[in-house]
């Protein structure tokens, strides 16, 4: 005990002792500084003198640093300019709910924006509105695929692959790879995929709509991500805006919300029953009316009509 004694009076010592030298310096630096700043001022006027006194009779030099000066006011204004547009929309932005843009082709947003669903879909409600849902939520790669494996409950929609919204929707699309059998097949295949799902115990539902797709929306949790279709085009090669929950009644994330409450609680679309393969249709107040087997729904081709029975694999 009295050796720790000594050995902490000892260490107390030596901290006073550094506390007394670095007073020392900071004194010394002071010191220094205040002798030479006379000569250091001294030193600064008279180069400055001589600057001014070429500069005075140098026209070329002084045109130059007028042209100089010129530009750096322009510049400036402009960027002043800029920033304030910019603040003014981020302040709309921010009204609206929009809390991430994610370009199709950029990387770091793309991957921002799928990591967000991951996370936020982690055992939340999952919401999707989309086309065949291949792309999604059954490919490894999609943004959904984790999120509505991890997620509490999810509702999906999808277009009805013997439809003529899925046809339409498969011709307008300018890819040789695109045709309403493919379109069908991805839907099939999503739907295999949920019923997976459903097997695991998951607590997954699924509707069939049959007009042309809108928006392909998801909304897990406080989020809603949203992206439109457009004629022509994939909806991969289009933006994604992802829309924040806040107390702002200006937000879209709202009237995003309701719209899939809506439609998903309108008694005309079908919920396709993942355990018998068969389509369950409802009135408004939730009653059973009738099913029919999938399978032996008929196909529409434009005025055309034709039987044909798909294999659906557990």
């Amino acid at each position: 005990m009295l050796r720790y004694r000594m050995w902490a009076a000892r260490k107390g010592r030596m901290k006073n002792v550094g506390h007394l030298v670095y007073h020392i310096v900071v004194i010394l630096l002071s010191a220094g500084i205040a002798v030479s700043l006379p000569v250091t001022l001294r030193y600064i006027t008279r180069k400055v003198s001589a600057l001014w006194a070429f500069a005075e009779n140098e026209q070329i030099f002084m045109v130059i640093v007028e042209i100089a000066i010129a530009v750096l006011l322009v510049l400036l204004v402009n960027h002043i300019a800029r920033a304030w547009k910019d603040r003014k929309f981020a302040s709309m932005a921010e009204s609206a709910g929009l809390n991430l843009v994610a370009n199709a082709r950029g990387f770091f947003s793309r991957k921002r924006v799928k990591e967000l669903k991951e996370r936020t879909g982690f055992g939340r409600d999952v919401m999707v509105i989309g086309s065949t849902g291949y792309r999604t939520f059954v490919d490894p790669a999609g943004d959904l695929h984790q999120a509505l494996q991890n997620s509490r409950q999810a509702r999906i929609m999808l277009l009805d692959p013997l439809k003529e919204g899925a046809i339409s929707r498969a011709k307008s699309i300018p890819d040789p790879d695109v045709s309403p059998e493919s379109f069908r097949e991805q839907i099939i295949r999503s739907i295999d995929f949920l019923k997976g799902l459903k097997a695991a115990q998951k607590n997954v539902r699924l509707k069939l709509y049959q007009d042309m797709p809108l928006f392909k929306l998801a909304i897990l949790g406080d989020y809603a991500c949203l992206r439109h279709y457009h004629t022509g085009l994939h909806v991969d090669d289009l933006p994604e805006f992802v829309f924040k929950h806040d107390h702002d009644p200006g937000s879209l994330y709202n009237p995003l919300y309701q719209y899939f409450l809506s439609r998903w609680q309108d008694p005309s679309l079908p919920e396709y029953d993942l355990e018998t393969d068969e389509l369950v249709y409802r009135d408004r107040s939730g009653n059973e009316t009738r099913r029919e087997r999938f399978n032996d729904v008929t196909m529409e081709f434009g005025d055309a009509v034709v039987e044909r029975e798909l294999a659906l694999t557990a």
